[in-house]
C-alpha cells in the first residue's frame, strides 16, 4: 500500500476512533470504548507501518519523523493504560494528535533518510523515546487530573470529566507513568553518559542539562509523593513543568537546527 493512501487510511481511524471515544461527552448512555479503542489499535499498526516501511525497516529520527514517532508511541501506550485502567478519554486527546504529527510528516515534512547509528546509539535513543512516551502520557492525565479536581470543587460533574475513573484512581495511574518515565529517563541519562562521545558538544549541551533538570523535578516529585504525600495541584504542576523542559530537551534544538536554520545531518 502506498505510504500516502497508508497516511491516509490511519489517519481516519485515528480521527474516527476519538470521535466514538467523545461520544459519552454526548450521550451519557453511549459506551463504545471497545470500537473506539479497536480503531485506534488498527491506526497504530498503520502508524507504525508507514514509520518504518517507508525507510525499509530504518528509523528516522529527523524533527518531523522523530514527532510522527513519538506520536505512534504514546498513541501505542495510550491503548496499553486502557488494558489497565479504563480511560478511553486520553484517546479522545491523544489520538487525534497521533494523526496530526503523522500527517504533517507525510504530507508536509522535507524528505530525510534515516540516520546510521551504533547499537549503543540505538539503545539510548530507545529508553529516550519511551520515557518521554510515558511521560507525556501522564502529562495528559496531570491535565485530565486538573480538571477533575476543578468539577469537584465547583460540584459540576458532566461533560469530559463524566467519562474519567475516579480523582484517586487518576492520581494513582499518573504516578505510576510517572515512575516508571523517571526510570526510562534515568537509563537514558545513564546510556547518555556511556555511550555518547560528543554529549556536551553545542548542540547536545542544552538538551543534557534539560533533561537533567526534567529529571530532577520528577525525582523530588515522586520523593514528595512517598515523604510527604504531595497530590492534587502541585503535583499536577510539578509534572507539566517536567514535561515542558523534556519537551524543550528533545525537540527544541532539532527545531531550531533542522527548521529555523535547514541544517539537516
Amino acid at each position: 500500500m502506498p505510504a500516502t493512501v497508508l497516511t491516509l487510511v490511519a489517519t481516519t481511524l485515528y480521527l474516527c476512533s476519538a470521535a466514538i471515544l467523545a461520544l459519552p461527552l454526548l450521550h451519557r448512555q453511549a459506551q463504545p470504548r471497545a470500537l473506539g479503542l479497536g480503531l485506534g489499535a488498527l491506526a497504530v499498526i498503520l502508524h507504525f507501518a508507514e514509520l518504518f516501511g517507508a525507510h525499509r525497516g530504518g528509523v528516522d529520527l529527523h524533527f518531523f519523523a522523530a514527532l510522527s514517532l513519538v506520536g505512534a508511541c504514546i498513541a501505542a501506550l495510550c491503548l496499553l493504560v486502557n488494558l489497565n485502567r479504563p480511560v478511553a478519554t486520553l484517546g479522545v486527546i491523544v489520538f487525534p494528535l497521533a494523526s496530526l504529527l503523522l500527517g504533517v510528516d507525510v504530507f508536509f515534512a522535507p524528505s530525510t533518510q534515516p540516520i546510521a547509528l551504533e547499537w549503543q546509539i540505538k539503545l539510548h535513543a530507545i529508553f529516550a523515546l519511551l520515557g518521554y512516551s510515558v511521560l507525556s502520557i501522564a502529562a495528559v492525565l496531570a491535565i485530565l487530573l486538573a480538571l477533575q479536581e476543578r468539577a469537584l470543587h465547583a460540584r459540576r460533574f458532566d461533560g469530559l470529566v463524566r467519562t474519567l475513573p475516579p480523582l484517586t484512581l487518576t492520581e494513582a495511574l499518573m504516578f505510576r507513568l510517572i515512575g516508571a518515565g523517571f526510570v526510562l529517563l534515568t537509563l537514558t541519562l545513564i546510556t547518555g553518559i556511556l555511550f555518547v562521545t560528543n554529549l556536551f558538544d553545542q548542540h547536545l549541551a542544552h538538551k543534557t542539562i534539560l533533561s537533567i533538570a526534567a529529571w530532577i523535578v520528577f525525582g523530588a516529585l515522586l520523593f514528595g509523593r512517598w515523604r510527604y504525600g504531595w497530590r492534587g495541584r502541585r503535583a499536577v504542576n510539578l509534572t507539566l513543568f517536567g514535561m515542558a523542559l523534556l519537551l524543550l530537551a528533545f525537540f527544541g534544538s532539532r527545531f531550531v537546527l533542522e527548521v529555523v536554520l535547514k541544517r539537516v545531518p
